[in-house]
């Protein structure tokens, strides 16, 4: 007998199902100071083994994170910590020794929420830096360092940022993040998509990291809200990401591996049925608020997240947030499919909340975080923006309409720059932007200065560097300019101790964006 179809998903169904209330999130955020009590039970040793972390900085504040897991492998995904909510205080300071707290406040970190906290502090003072900690019982946090935008209208600022994407942790070490961490101008770092892997990680198969185990938990494709708390929780141990969150406040989008490889809306590349599918995205999206320095704005609500997003840095930049995976049409069928003027990438609410973000710009520099390739390299590359041409011509058309547009690019790990034509099929016609594709910092491997794709990135004259090693791009931009770096690290396999090297550096003018080799 076939089993009936699961009854139609609602948002307030899923947040029943899960066990979340309302009460429950808004004290993950804030909760009175009478919510400082003991526990019941003594508070395991180590609760901070995740790190801290903060991200969407504003002019007055931004949102901290941490997860309370003194044993981030306990098989039933709550990190070592019990069934009961546990006060967590925290302190945000001007310097680092603590001698002038400015804010501090409690969250509840709840099991419902796998032990995560995400205060939203709100009251500083704009364009500055500040350090942040957490305290749960005795046991004091790691200290991170965030720092506020500017605020509205400011003008004559510079803004310097870091780009990642694609840490496949079972593929190598995260020395790039060791360098990245060590920069001490960072204003915030953008992460383009692929923070984990669902896939199985087998040794002897895909386990190219040398020196570690994992154990047979990890050896199935994740599919429940339980495997993936256990899988971020595999991936944030790592000590070079852990002071990379911690160096920065971070700003992140999506790709597919959060979830699925090369899932789009409701439709599972690997024949998971429509109606069965949103489950799985309900899941993933869970774990993806509860595991990262995201607000409450992004509280997923079932099979749906708010993810795009708008930012401004002073008039200096505005930063545009971009979900390429949940409106998006399906893989294109046939060529007539895949050429279809109606075909979209962003859904057409997303795309007309950018296009309307853009021609109202009033930033020097207009940046879309995104997290497959923009640049048109060849047709058959359609989980990129090749496989919807009629959407990239109209975000063309914008682009053009508004000042320096720069796109900043993960996924395909390799790092590339791109200018971006107004029309791509005439290699003469006017650049209006640049795309800045970071490489991996870990997934393929080890990497090599080149490979067999190379020859088809290369064959465009708007093509400017490619290289397949692992590493991420860093830029800083004024009024008058933008300097992109594309740092690699010559291996990752073997160990964490790789020396990163500068591969390629670049000027970007304002007024005339295209990349000028330094």
């Amino acid at each position: 007998m076939t089993a009936p179809p699961p009854p139609e998903l609602d948002r307030r169904r899923f947040l029943q199902l899960s066990g979340l209330t309302a009460a429950t999130v808004s004290l993950g955020v804030a909760a009175p100071a009478s919510a400082v009590t003991e526990p019941r039970r003594p508070i395991p040793a180590g609760v901070f083994a995740l790190g801290v972390a903060s991200g969407e900085p504003m002019p007055d504040g931004f949102v901290l994170w941490t997860r309370l897991a003194p044993d981030p492998g306990a098989l039933d995904g709550h990190g070592g910590m019990g069934k009961e909510d546990v006060p967590v205080t925290y302190q945000v300071a001007t310097d680092r020794r603590f001698t002038r707290v400015v804010r501090a406040g409690v969250a509840i970190a709840s099991p419902e929420l796998g032990h995560s906290v995400h205060p939203e502090v709100r009251g500083l003072q704009p364009g500055r830096e500040y350090f942040y900690r957490f305290r749960a019982g005795a046991q004091v946090s790691p200290i991170g360092r965030a720092k506020t935008f500017p605020a509205p209208g400011q003008q004559g600022t510079t803004f310097s940022f870091a780009t990642a994407s694609c840490q496949a942790w079972y593929h190598g070490y995260f020395s790039a993040y060791k360098h990245l961490a060590a920069r001490t101008d960072l204003d915030a770092v953008f992460f383009l998509g692929d923070y984990i892997y669902e896939y199985g990680i087998v040794a002897g198969g895909n386990l190219w990291k040398q020196g570690v185990t994992v154990g047979p938990e990890h050896a199935v494709e994740i599919e429940t809200l339980e495997q993936y708390r256990l899988r971020y929780g595999l991936f944030k141990s790592d000590p070079d990401l852990q002071a990379a969150h911690a160096a920065a406040p971070w700003l992140l989008t999506w790709d597919d591996h959060e979830v699925q490889n090369n899932y789009g809306n409701n439709t599972s590349y690997y024949g998971i049925p429509p109606e069965l599918f949103p489950y799985r995205r309900a899941v993933a999206y869970r774990a993806f608020y509860e595991n990262l320095p995201i607000s409450l704005n992004s509280l997923p609500e079932g099979p749906d997240l708010q993810l795009y997003r708008r930012l401004d840095v002073g008039t200096l930049a505005r930063i545009n947030m971009l979900d390429g995976r949940q409106y998006r049409d399906p893989v294109p069928t046939s060529e007539a499919d895949r050429l279809s003027e109606s075909r979209t990438i962003l859904g057409a609410a997303q795309e007309q909340w950018l296009y309307d973000g853009l021609k109202g710009s009033p930033a020097t520099w207009n940046i879309l975080a995104n997290g497959v390739v923009f640049t048109a390299v060849t047709d058959d590359r359609t989980e990129q923006w090749d496989g919807y041409p009629a959407n990239r011509k109209r975000l063309l058309a914008a682009m053009g309409e508004t000042s320096n547009t720069v796109v900043l690019t993960g996924d395909v790990h390799r790092a590339i720059a791109s200018e971006l034509k107004a029309d791509f099929a005439d290699p003469a016609s006017k650049t209006i932007g640049v795309e800045l594709i970071c490489s991996s910092i870990a997934s393929d491997g080890d990497g090599a200065e080149t490979d067999g794709y190379a020859k088809d990135w290369m064959a465009h004259p708007y093509m400017k560097f490619y290289n397949a090693r692992r590493g991420y791009v860093y830029a800083r931009i004024t009024e008058t300019e933008m300097i992109s770096e594309f740092v690699k690290v010559p291996y990752v396999q073997a160990d964490a101790n790789a020396v990163a090297t500068v591969a390629a550096r670049f000027r970007t003018p304002a007024g005339a964006p295209r990349l000028e080799a330094l």
